[in-house]
């Protein structure tokens, strides 16, 4: 009996308990893997479908990215349309906000270790707060995915029958609000370039979906813009100047260019600028071909993608508030102050190293792929391999039309590129959120920089 005791307290002891990082990660590679297999279903797709193009789909799906190696409308049936489209409803809410609504109604309470899962996948501090958050998460997403639905159902009865109307609404709204750019057409939006309904309808989708939850969330709860929380204040107002900046250089930038906007109406030209402004955030459509504009839209393309959108958010990048952060230290140190202040509050020393800590790895995870890519396509331009790997790293999905003719390692080295993009910022929170302090002091240095 005693020796029965001690063995079940020894498999106890000897029981794997992985840190949340770990759980995330291994949730969503579940997520691809299921969705992998149930994309290889014969009755799934068309044709044949190699299992390294249906993983790619499965990632991208799951990673809300949108870089695709298969023409989704034409490859897939009905059946595996709507696997894409609850891959990517998944990756946009999360694994964690699915677990944690699961156990939720299944207990009224859930476990701390949970719990604590749930405060570091979307940022709070508070285990009350925490569970709140996710089911408004889930609320907030369905309200304006349905509210998309029913306004793109009506703009595409009048060309399509109502069954398909009703389930290409469906569809994008899914894909728009969670930035998952993945599209059933083969040009991905160029149809409706000049359709105002359908462009602007989409674009503010994903740029809503872009903002971050806690930020609606503070919207709804104060009404007015004095009563927001400062991290509100700072993520509207920088989006904001972000997609009006952005919107006046693309629109300078291609308004001459013949294969882009030089052939519109004042009317289309403005839409589409705006479109390419604002969907570089996260999104993966494009109303123009992104290949045929110009290098330097190219570069605020990528700049824009590297930004990203809102934390708790379904955009990717290096996140607005950690970009806001970046200037405003840079313009407190230019202004030899102390201390960073943000609409009459100070910023912690932590806040800035987070900052900094997201943007390096970040850029190494993008220099890293950038250089595989160089190596496995010699043949492929500078800049397309650069314009892939920000898209990929930052879980975007623009392309400048290379994605289909990569070969199998470039491919397998862009999925990790969304995997780790998708991730990243995750395991880095854990990371801060568990700090180890020391008692010992050390002297100061004096390390020359600049």
């Amino acid at each position: 009996m005693k020796f029965y005791k001690k063995e079940l307290i020894n498999k106890k002891h000897n029981q794997i308990n992985l840190s949340p990082p770990s759980l995330l990660a291994l949730g969503f590679l579940s997520f691809i893997l299921i969705g992998t297999l149930l994309l290889k279903l014969p009755f799934a797709h068309h044709g044949d479908l190699p299992w390294i193009k249906a993983l790619f789909t499965a990632t991208s799906a799951v990673t809300i990215t949108g870089l695709s190696v298969v023409n989704i409308g034409d490859t897939f049936t009905l059946f595996g349309q709507i696997v894409v489209m609850l891959l990517i409803q998944c990756g946009g809410l999360g694994f964690m906000t699915f677990a944690i609504l699961a156990a939720l109604s299944l207990s009224p309470k859930i476990g701390l270790k949970q719990q604590i899962m749930a405060q570091e996948t979307i940022g709070q501090t508070s285990l009350a707060k925490a569970t709140f958050t996710v089911k408004g998460v889930l609320i907030y997403s369905l309200f304006f995915e349905l509210i998309g639905t029913i306004i793109l159902t009506i703009a595409w009865t009048g060309q399509y029958e109502f069954k398909h109307a009703l389930f290409y609404a469906v569809f994008y709204s899914i894909s728009a609000f969670n930035n998952g750019g993945f599209s059933l057409f083969p040009n991905s939006l160029m149809s409706f370039s000049n359709q105002y309904m359908v462009t602007f309808t989409i674009s503010m989708l994903y740029i809503i979906g872009g903002i971050g939850f806690l930020v609606l969330m503070d919207i709804k709860r104060a009404k007015r813009w004095k009563k927001l929380s400062p991290n509100s204040k700072l993520i509207l107002s920088t989006i904001a100047i972000l997609n009006l900046f952005a919107f006046i250089v693309i629109w300078l930038l291609e308004a001459r260019n013949p294969l882009t906007l030089a052939s519109m109406s004042i009317g289309d030209q403005a839409l589409n600028a705006w479109f390419h402004a604002t969907v570089p955030r996260s999104s993966g459509f494009n109303s123009l071909e992104v290949g045929n504009m110009s290098n330097a839209s190219a570069l605020v393309t990528m700049v824009l993608m590297f930004i990203g959108g809102g934390s708790l958010s379904t955009a990717g990048g290096i996140k607005v508030g950690t970009f806001a952060i970046m200037v405003l230290s840079v313009i407190t140190f230019l202004r030899r102050s102390d201390e960073l202040t943000i609409f009459k509050h100070s910023v912690s020393y932590q806040a800035t190293f987070k900052a900094l800590a997201v943007i390096a790895i970040t850029s190494m995870l993008i220099l890293i792929g950038f250089f595989t890519l160089l190596i496995l396509e010699p043949n492929k331009r500078f800049l397309d391999l650069l314009f892939e790997a920000v898209s990929a790293a930052c879980t975007v999905g623009l392309s400048r039309g290379i994605t289909e003719d990569l070969h199998a390692g470039s491919q397998i080295a862009l999925m990790f590129l969304m995997f780790a993009g998708r991730l990243g910022p995750l395991t880095l929170a854990y990371l801060i959120a568990t700090p180890k302090k020391s008692r010992v002091s050390h002297p100061t240095a004096e390390i020359q920089v600049g």
